[in-house]
């Protein structure tokens, strides 16, 4: 028997990147997992087929979390498939990085909905049957940039220190219902949004790194799988995943 057999497991922004390495260590180790996303049909699909072909059960769905209405919507067709939701793992984000002097409302807003209105809504739709079963694990991706700050990121810094503050809250409500709730704070990591950073941006960042190199999304993939597998005890943290570059 797998680990994490008869769990069931959603992951918002869970087609490409951080979010499908998570949504695959969480299916190889028994869980079914509804993969949301928003636009990009086709990845969420071949993750789809790619754990199907394991023997793994999933199903994508598509949905802008940072809408309340269709959040519900997410965790209710999950509910619908697989009968309840055990793991909620708040990954779906995006940046608009500009100094604060020429940093739009729009900008704002749209970092601060994606990355963490979403979180609230996901929750507020899975946490009362979790409190009803009395069990949920509850993991949201933060970032080094909300505990460190960035330059030319106040909204991105905002919304995941948000989560951190929100981990720390909620974890004191929840921790007698056998509900844990806790976040994950990569540093610099392999994907799509630190390849748009220019080559000698990333010089300069992975020489300030003391293990030199970049993280790599599995590697945050495993930390959740630890939180969820072996954090029964874990509650309220934040999980540096980052090379050293922030302690």
């Amino acid at each position: 028997m797998r680990t994490l057999d008869n769990k069931v497991a959603i992951v918002t922004g869970g087609s490409r990147g951080i979010g499908r390495a998570i949504a695959l260590e969480l299916a190889k180790n028994g869980a079914a997992v509804a993969v949301n996303y928003v636009s990009n049909t086709d990845a969420a699909n071949s993750l789809v087929k790619e754990i199907e072909g394991f023997g793994g059960s999933a199903f994508a769905s598509q949905a802008d979390v940072s809408d309340s209405s269709q959040a519900k919507v997410l965790v209710e067709e999950t509910i619908s498939r697989f009968g309840k939701v055990d793991i909620l793992v708040n990954n779906a984000g995006v940046t608009r990085d500009k100094t604060f002097r020429r940093l739009g409302e729009d900008d704002w807003k749209k970092v601060i909905d994606v990355n963490l209105n979403s979180v609230f809504n996901t929750t507020s739709a899975v946490l009362p049957g979790m409190l009803e079963q009395k069990y949920g694990r509850i993991i949201s991706i933060s970032s080094i940039i909300g505990q460190a700050g960035g330059f030319g990121q106040t909204n991105y810094a905002a919304s995941k220190a948000g989560i951190i503050g929100f981990t720390k809250s909620l974890a004191l409500e929840t921790a007698r219902s056998n509900i844990t709730v806790n976040a994950i704070c990569p540093g610099f990591i392999e994907t799509d949004m630190v390849a748009d950073v220019p080559a000698e941006v990333l010089e300069q960042i992975v020489s300030k790194v003391p293990v030199r190199r970049l993280g790599q999304a599995t590697e945050i993939a495993r930390a959740v799988y630890f939180l969820v597998a072996d954090g029964n005890y874990i509650t309220g943290q934040q999980l540096n995943v980052n090379g050293g570059l922030y302690m």
